[in-house]
């Protein structure tokens, strides 16, 4: 097929670089005045309240270097066991980036999620990921329409998820079934959904998606100059594509594809993701049936995004039980606005359980089970001591932040 069949505006991204831009620093934190909840959390939102809550809890998009299709921390799934055992059901959870998410929260059992990301794009690949997940049946049609492979005989309910990458890995990728399925994306979201998606909305989702369909499940970060949202055109490697903004970087580098990413496993050597099982990819879908995970476009720095949506969860008597940041708060102390993002943290309502879930490196001070992989573990760090050491001024660069993560 040739490479311009579709134009790529963008192509990989590190879950591990979520861009952060300077914005109005917001107001002093002051103690949040108690108010009684209006009502509880919503066991179901209607499409019209997911968009309304969406957009009305969103900022601008932001500016990042590159988009964010797929993780590259290869140690997400070894917190998994922990959070399950200290974890109560109920709650909120608060992220950011694309899909491993999904698996933090069927760790974490929340009432309701919202992924928070400056980056427009990364919402628009979350309603792709709903519109997906929502009209396959099983893991394999989820896999099948993701990639657009035909489903390969022989795959079933008690499949792992290694048996169900070997199958897919055989079967070639169709064209035709691109077609199809982007056309049951839009549908899904446009006409079962009614979300009012602009044009340039539609556009970008399509690139995402074509991204999936191109990589297939050997779909990775590979770090480039060129970004969809604006910056300098440079070559790879590893080999490269056009897309409309420049070149964009594909394959190569030690970082782990989509299917790596989905065969990985806790340090017992359990599989925790959410395409483990029939179960939890049912327990997924059901969740975003539901309406109830809401991708917001946000600055962890900004001024309005974190503290409204801690504002929609204090107000519906509730807290947030986890909080994945990745390693956003890296990228927080370059942009220096680290104390911005700190303040809005400490508007949240939390409580004693309540835990950062961060992507930490031994080389920024990381002094926790050596069981990394290249000098990176992920690691919790509870959210209501990290609020008061920052008032306390104990944390004051990102070796601290790396620090006191376990």
């Amino acid at each position: 097929m040739s490479a311009t069949r579709r134009l790529l505006p963008s192509l990989l991204m590190a879950a591990l670089c979520v861009g952060v831009v300077a914005s109005q620093a917001p107001a002093p934190v002051a103690p949040v005045a108690a108010r009684p909840p209006t009502q509880a959390l919503p066991s179901r939102l209607s499409d019209a309240e997911f968009w309304r809550l969406s957009s009305s809890l969103s900022e601008p998009n932001g500016y990042f270097l590159s988009e964010n299709l797929v993780s590259n921390e290869h140690t997400f799934q070894r917190v998994i066991p922990t959070l399950k055992q200290t974890m109560r059901p109920g709650g909120v959870y608060l992220g950011v980036a694309p899909d491993q998410n999904f698996t933090y929260i069927l760790a974490v059992q929340p009432a309701m999620a919202f992924i928070v990301d400056i980056r427009r794009g990364n919402l628009l690949q979350h309603l792709m990921f709903k519109a997906i997940i929502e009209v396959s049946a099983d893991r394999a049609d989820f896999l099948s329409r993701l990639f657009s492979k035909k489903r390969p005989p022989g795959v079933g309910p008690q499949s792992t998820v290694t048996e169900l990458f070997e199958a897919f890995d055989r079967v070639a990728t169709t064209e035709s079934l691109y077609t199809q399925n982007l056309k049951a994306v839009r549908d899904t979201l446009l006409t079962k959904h009614g979300f009012p998606l602009s044009a340039e909305d539609l556009e970008q989702l399509e690139s995402i998606y074509f991204a999936f369909f191109w990589e297939g499940p050997g779909l990775r970060y590979t770090p480039s100059r060129g970004g969809f949202n604006g910056g300098s055109s440079g070559f790879g490697a590893a080999g490269a594509m056009p897309g409309r903004n420049g070149i964009f970087v594909i394959g190569g580098g030690n970082f782990p594809s989509y299917e790596e990413l989905q065969m990985q496993t806790d340090l017992e050597g359990q599989s925790r993701t959410y395409l483990a099982s029939e179960e939890t990819f049912r327990t997924l879908k059901t969740f975003e049936e539901k309406n109830l995970l809401v991708p917001v476009v946000g600055n962890f720095a900004g001024s309005k995004a974190l503290r409204a949506v801690g504002d929609y969860i204090r107000n519906h008597g509730s807290t947030v039980a986890a909080y994945y940041v990745s390693n956003v708060e890296q990228y927080l102390f370059q942009d220096g606005v680290f104390t911005d993002f700190a303040r809005n943290v400490a508007t949240l309502p939390v409580d004693d359980r309540s835990v950062f879930i961060r992507s930490v490196s031994e080389r920024f001070g990381y002094q926790g089970p050596n069981n990394w992989v290249d000098g990176r573990n992920t690691a919790l760090d509870p959210i209501r001591p990290f609020v008061r050491d920052f008032l306390a001024g104990k944390i004051r660069t990102y070796v601290d932040v790396n620090a006191r993560s376990r």
